[in-house]
């Protein structure tokens, strides 16, 4: 079932999503060669703490870490480590904040340093996907229009689109219906009303949308270990259309 949010309710899911959204403002100028995911994660951590907010992830069905992060072929849920970023690295960072019981999730892709010209495109293509099915998400509108929108600009640059994670309705629960694949069909599924809260997050992939698990239960990789990025807002459904709660 859907759970519609009041508008009290949404202003207080925006104020947890702008504190995942500083973590982002906060990380971006800092992810340069060198600098370690955990250090990444810690910062997060710490900004959360600042605000009152406190991670959701850590500790969420025994994930271990305030954030994922996830490099090059990885397309989620990958963990922090002490391994240096390199040159030519992109990475994923996606965190949940939980303050005063509600939630805010938001996930970015970065350059690390130069990088390829294919990994210059998939990033810019993989924002344009969000951006676009972002402007979709209509009162009246229903979800295979969001959908159809990413898979449509993402095919047709040759990319894949990832189907076995899901994006998903947000508020003191992370998992709230409607769950959804990026793919589908302009005027099929679930309508969207106004006080719908979910997350659009596509995930794209240079090569196949197939995906394998590692042994760790939570890093899914690409199969054929090309690269993945992902981006990832939380957004409300108004009488004005969609407005995103974890805008940086």
């Amino acid at each position: 079932m859907v759970i519609l949010k009041s508008k009290y309710e949404i202003e207080a899911i925006r104020k947890a999503c702008q504190v995942v959204a500083e973590c982002h403002r906060t990380i971006a100028p800092l992810i340069k060669p060198g600098i370690t995911t955990n250090e990444i994660d810690r910062i997060f951590e710490d900004i959360m703490m600042k605000h009152g907010a406190k991670p959701y992830q850590k500790g969420y069905k025994g994930y271990p870490y305030a954030t994922c992060a996830s490099t090059n072929d990885v397309i989620a849920h990958g963990f922090p480590s002490n391994k240096p970023l390199e040159v030519g690295d992109i990475v994923t960072i996606d965190t949940v904040a939980e303050l005063d019981g509600w939630l805010g999730d938001s996930a970015w892709s970065y350059a690390v340093g130069d990088i390829s010209p294919m990994a210059k495109k998939l990033i810019r293509v993989t924002k344009e996907c969000l951006d676009l099915g972002i402007a979709q998400a209509q009162p009246g509108n229903r979800l295979g229009d969001v959908t159809s929108a990413i898979q449509r600009h993402a095919e047709s640059q040759g990319f894949g689109v990832v189907r076995d994670l899901l994006a998903h309705g947000i508020g003191r629960d992370l998992h709230e219906e409607p769950t959804y694949m990026h793919v589908g069909k302009p005027g099929k599924g679930l309508r969207i009303k106004e006080g719908m809260v979910f997350t659009i997050e596509p995930m794209i992939t240079e090569g196949t949308y197939f995906m394998t698990i590692d042994p760790d239960g939570w890093t899914a990789r690409t199969k054929d270990n090309k690269l993945a990025a992902q981006y990832e807002h939380t957004i409300a459904i108004t009488s004005e259309g969609p407005q995103i709660l974890t805008m940086q």
